[in-house]
């Protein structure tokens, strides 16, 4: 039914992110896909803030998120399943599903936290994601 699923994870929360990959895994794993992994480095927001850090920052954040993901992958994700490692930066939840169509995924796996107050006034990004993805979405509590 599958053969492409993406998983997207937090790298500053990988204890956190290792249930939701099992799930992943095992799912890739009884459909025979493909799985790719996926952080995003959240947008600065301000043109102002960009520009203090500058390109050279920019690229240190990305370079070490890669290495982080992969590092990680390594030891989570079957080498017969692993298929691309992305990092990219933006808005969280656009930036997953975008990574999704770029890949021809048409499962996305996500993780949920526990939600605080705030998320039912503006909703977290796995939510959005389900609002707003064009495929599957598997959400890993």
């Amino acid at each position: 039914m599958y053969q492409t699923i993406l998983l997207a994870v937090d790298i500053n929360d990988l204890p956190e992110s290792g249930h939701v990959a099992e799930a992943a895994v095992r799912m890739a794993k009884g459909e025979g896909a493909t799985l790719h992994v996926v952080n995003v480095i959240p947008g600065s927001g301000m043109a102002m803030v960009g520009s203090f850090l500058g390109p050279d920052q920019a690229n240190a954040i990305q370079t070490e998120a890669r290495d982080r993901l992969a590092a990680w992958a390594s030891e989570v994700i079957p080498v017969d399943l692993l298929g691309k490692l992305k990092v990219t930066q933006g808005t969280i939840y656009h930036e997953i599903i975008k990574a999704a169509q770029d890949l021809g995924a048409e499962a996305i796996v996500v993780g949920a936290h526990r939600p605080a107050l705030k998320d039912y006034l503006v909703g977290p990004n796995a939510a959005r994601v389900v609002r707003h993805a064009p495929k599957t979405v598997l959400v890993v509590r």
